[in-house]
């Protein structure tokens, strides 16, 4: 995996995880939302390493 993918794929779980907090919805406590956020970087570090290939 290049640092590049890694950088990409875990800004977009930062952003994920900024929307679903400023959403409000009252079901995400901090706990829950703790879970979610570790649950987004785990799949976005998959997905860049596994998903991606930076050569072919």
């Amino acid at each position: 995996m290049c640092a590049g993918c890694a950088m990409t794929a875990m800004a977009g779980a930062s952003g994920v995880r900024s929307w679903l907090q400023t959403r409000g919805w009252s079901f995400l406590t901090p706990e829950r939302l703790r879970r979610i956020t570790v649950a987004v970087f785990a799949v976005a570090t998959v997905v860049s390493t596994v998903g991606l290939s930076g050569s072919t």
